[in-house]
């Protein structure tokens, strides 16, 4: 043994490079897309020859693993164990089918639906999936054709499965795919949480070790989903809110767009089967194009996604927009607005939230038995619930407050809005609802669609519009007002820096506003488990929340101001100039 080596001596640069070309070369012998296999021999032959640029790629790629989690896999399609790729939702697959296989009694045969959007590889990763699923030994029920994301979580429960799986990157940018996993029995179809997304990664990784793509066992022998399943879930979905015949005539004029992506075939059958009148499209947006050509980001939130919308509308002179993200769960509004450019001002998360929260708690004082007190309608005996996520506005805890129902706040994720006992109604100010839990637990863009359609028809039919009853409800519950910052990074190690930062230099001030407290989630609360989350709240009673994006390399800010002292005007201006100097001042903060 020579000296060096005695204290520990390391690789030298040429040995890290041979070892990074061996695990490329590995996973290129077990890749079977002939894209991503030409991508890596390029990459293999030019870190070869020593090209720096492809060996810090290849670093890239191969130094870490996609991690799979609570919202499973999520990242840009392209070769290496850091993407979204063939082999590693094969893996992904093998996985969750042998997590299935553990966790089903003596004799039983596990079952998995699984369903596609319209991005690249959407049908591919989810035709792979099947086939290992059913070469595994679990029942493998493929949906039909692409299809929003919502009709997943609720074939699991119509179909009584085990799970379920979804190929979508939802909103994110148009090269990226992703892998979301719903448990069905005592889960109901929500999607997975701790100690389930823990042992099915696991199981990836032992599959990921062991076993070679080419050695994973397939099959065929996958069911393929009748017609009947969507037609179940639109009969369903129809009967969030339907418009008599008598009042058609009151219906809102609607444009509509489905952000490239697979909502509006399912939309529009709903609409025919609730008695609405089919809205005007979005043309260059409503078809599944993987490319989202016009738009940078397929996201209602985005700036600039809307464009075309408030275009049309201008054009047809629409009352309301409605807008899906592309797998059609999350769902964007926007409504007439003289004093802004577009002629349209988007709705917040947070003011389609309070609104349809009220509908609900509406909805339930007027079939509520009196003497009975105010259940669910599910039978299990809980308090009718309104719930939110921990960073959504307190409006919905005003509504439930007025209306004699339990609040509840959650981390942030479906995964546990859909997850609260008794639960009526449940929203994220990141455009997520649930409005028919007894169907489908999870956010799902076209039911909160049709109930929000349903509200705007049932308003018109006395005259008025959404605009009037966002002032309707300030006046009955106070006003409240959000603002969000979403600070966008290319190095992920900046936002643990700026929580460190918040954490170990806390603000005495925030925009001219005195802090009353911070709270450290981080550590867990009375209500919610531990969480990376900042709740500071002012002398004024507003709060600001601070959190890592759990999906999307961003630090988010979500500041919260209300009013209910004065007139209308009083409590809009007083909420308007405190949202303004916070927002100021947190951005000066993480800046």
């Amino acid at each position: 043994m020579t000296e060096a080596a005695g204290h520990g001596a390391t690789s030298s640069p040429d040995a890290d490079v041979f070892e990074l070309l061996g695990r490329a070369s590995a996973w290129l012998a077990q890749d079977p897309d002939e894209e991503t296999r030409a991508e890596l021999i390029a990459l293999i032959a030019d870190a070869t020859g020593g090209g720096e640029t492809s060996i810090a790629e290849l670093h890239d790629r191969f130094d870490t693993r996609l991690p799979f989690g609570t919202a499973g896999l999520r990242g840009a399609i392209a070769a290496g164990s850091n993407r979204m790729n063939r082999v590693l939702v094969s893996q992904a697959a093998a996985g969750i089918a042998a997590h299935l296989l553990e966790k089903a009694d003596d004799g039983e045969i596990p079952s998995v639906v699984i369903g596609y959007d319209g991005r690249k590889n959407s049908r591919v990763f989810a035709t792979d999936s099947a086939e290992i699923f059913a070469g595994a030994g679990v029942r493998a029920v493929l949906l039909p054709r692409m299809l929003p994301t919502p009709l997943v979580a609720f074939a699991v429960r119509e179909l009584g499965l085990s799970a379920g799986v979804m190929v979508t990157a939802s909103h994110n940018p148009p090269l990226d795919n992703g892998y979301k996993v719903y448990l069905g029995g005592a889960d109901e179809g929500s999607q997975i949480v701790s100690p389930s997304d823990e042992e099915i990664s696991a199981h990836i990784l032992r599959v990921a070790r062991e076993l070679t793509v080419p050695e994973l066992a397939r099959s065929s022998e996958y069911e393929i989903a009748p017609e009947t399943l969507i037609d179940a879930y639109v009969a369903k979905t129809a009967a969030v809110g339907w418009l008599p015949a008598s009042e058609i005539g009151a219906q809102p004029r609607v444009v509509y767009t489905a952000m490239h992506g697979v909502g509006w075939q399912t939309f529009a059958a709903v609409l025919g089967r609730a008695g609405f009148i089919e809205p005007d499209v979005v043309e260059a947006q409503i078809h599944p194009d993987p490319a989202f050509p016009t738009v940078v980001f397929p996201n209602p939130e985005e700036p600039g996604a809307l464009d075309l919308a408030y275009a049309t509308a201008r054009t047809e002179g629409a009352h309301l927009i409605i807008a899906n993200d592309p797998d059609a769960d999350r769902l964007g509004i926007a409504i007439p607005d003289a004093d802004s450019p577009e002629g349209y001002r988007r709705l917040t998360g947070n003011e389609v939230g309070a609104l349809l929260g009220w509908r609900a708690a509406e909805q339930f004082a007027a079939t509520a038995d009196d003497s009975a007190g105010p259940v669910d309608t599910s039978g299990a005996g809980a308090p009718a619930t309104l719930a939110c996520s921990v960073v959504s506005s307190p409006a919905l805890a005003a509504v439930a407050a007025a209306y004699g129902l339990r609040f509840r706040e959650t981390l942030t994720g479906f995964k546990w809005v859909s997850r609260v006992p008794g639960l009526i109604f449940g929203y994220e100010e990141a455009l997520g609802y649930l409005v028919n839990p007894e169907t489908v637990r999870d956010k799902d863009g076209i039911s909160a669609a049709v109930a929000f359609l349903s509200l705007a028809s049932d308003l018109a039919v006395d005259g008025f519009t959404i605009a009037d009853q966002l002032d309707n409800f300030s006046e009955k519950f106070g006003h409240f007002g959000s603002a969000q910052i979403s600070l966008r990074v290319t190095d992920l190690s900046r936002i643990g820096a700026l929580m460190l930062q918040l954490r170990t230099t806390p603000p005495s001030v925030i925009g001219g506003i005195a802090v009353a407290s911070i709270e450290d989630l981080s550590h867990g609360s009375a209500e919610l488990p531990a969480s990376d989350i900042l709740r500071i709240r002012t002398v004024d009673g507003s709060r600001i929340m601070v959190r890592p994006s759990g999906t999307e390399p961003k630090l988010k800010v979500y500041i919260d101001v209300s009013s209910d002292s004065g007139t209308l005007h009083e409590r809009k201006a007083s909420v308007a100039a405190r949202l303004s100097a916070l927002e100021t001042g947190m951005r000066e903060l993480v800046s």
